[in-house]
């Protein structure tokens, strides 16, 4: 976008100013979007499946933008902590790849599944070999593959997205638990994974690892943050610290445009047209390479188990803004 700002606009002054608008505009838009978007409230219906989650306010409603030269804009519950969920998967596969690199895709595959996150059936047709790293059987493998190299797997993973300049951050003992103790469907594909060997370690070892990562709970503000490694190319804005190669981060991104969003991924890349991570806690969270970060958080879930009011605030951000990859 800025690019083709560039060859519209000859003076380098107006080009400035242009650009500083542009940057101001985002705080503008986020409010013009968060006002409207209320209007949407009661379409959807918080996740009870998982009993903790089920006492969430479904009226909480957050937006927060962090660009890579640190620009910082915020609306209504930003600043509030929720349970990031299925969003955990992205920092499972980052330090996954980090540690293995293209041997982690000799268990997982990087398909979409088009069909529910939670599927037996596909498993079984596919031999145990989960389809991508966002379904819930992927998710678990690549735990399986983290508990091959860390000693702590629940220390580090915390210790590893805290390095994403995200430091406020822990688990919620209670959603861990409450996932544990009423995720029957997660027990069966451990282990009819198990079965194929697919999974190496103690199937309550897997699960326990796997819980606390859909536990740990963050702000839209600080999933911004700790995302903006995967609009810079695998570099961590303001430490410099090198994540992921620029080739891993591209793949990451390639994933969660084409998987995010489990069966409704063509569905946000057609709306929305950013790769993105979502999660049952109601949080969705966005990139745009070079660019910036997006975070939304509510909690009402449409059919597919992704946010209502988060789905049509980021189409609203890239259609206002002009801002996707396409």
């Amino acid at each position: 976008m800025m690019r083709a700002a560039l060859n519209l606009i000859g003076e380098e002054a107006t080009l400035v100013v242009w650009l500083t608008d542009l940057l101001m505009d985002y705080q503008a838009i986020i409010e013009e979007i968060h006002g409207e978007a209320l209007a949407l409230k009661g379409q959807g219906r918080v996740a009870t499946y998982i009993p903790a989650l089920a006492a969430v306010d479904p009226a909480r409603f957050g937006i927060a933008i962090e660009t890579i030269d640190g620009g910082i804009f915020a609306v209504g519950d930003a600043a509030e902590k929720f349970s990031i969920q299925s969003i955990s998967k992205v920092f499972n596969l980052a330090l996954g790849i980090s540690l293995v690199g293209d041997e982690l895709w000799h268990r997982v595959g990087m398909e979409p599944s088009g069909n529910a996150f939670n599927s037996l059936v596909q498993l079984e047709v596919e031999n145990g070999l989960p389809r991508n790293p966002f379904i819930n059987a992927g998710a678990l493998v690549v735990t399986d593959v983290l508990l091959d190299h860390l000693k702590r797997p629940n220390e580090e993973m915390l210790n590893f997205v805290r390095k994403l300049r995200c430091s406020e951050i822990f688990y919620n003992e209670e959603v861990a638990a409450s996932e544990k103790a009423t995720g029957f469907t997660n027990t069966a594909l451990v282990n009819f994974m198990k079965s194929y060997g697919n999974i190496h370690h103690e199937v309550d070892e897997v699960l326990d690892v796997y819980c606390h990562q859909c536990s740990i709970e963050m702000t839209c503000a600080g999933l911004c943050r700790s995302f903006l490694f995967l609009a810079n190319g695998g570099v961590v804005p303001g430490s410099g610290e090198r994540v992921l190669t620029s080739s891993q981060t591209k793949r990451i991104n390639a994933i969660m445009l084409t998987c995010g969003f489990y069966d409704e991924a063509g569905q946000f890349a057609y709306r929305v047209g950013m790769p993105g991570k979502s999660g049952v806690g109601g949080g969705i969270v966005a990139v745009i390479p070079g660019e910036l970060a997006i975070a939304v958080w509510s909690p009402e879930l449409n059919d597919r188990g992704n946010s209502v009011i988060g789905m049509h605030a980021l189409e609203q951000f890239t259609s206002r803004t002009g801002m996707s990859i396409f």
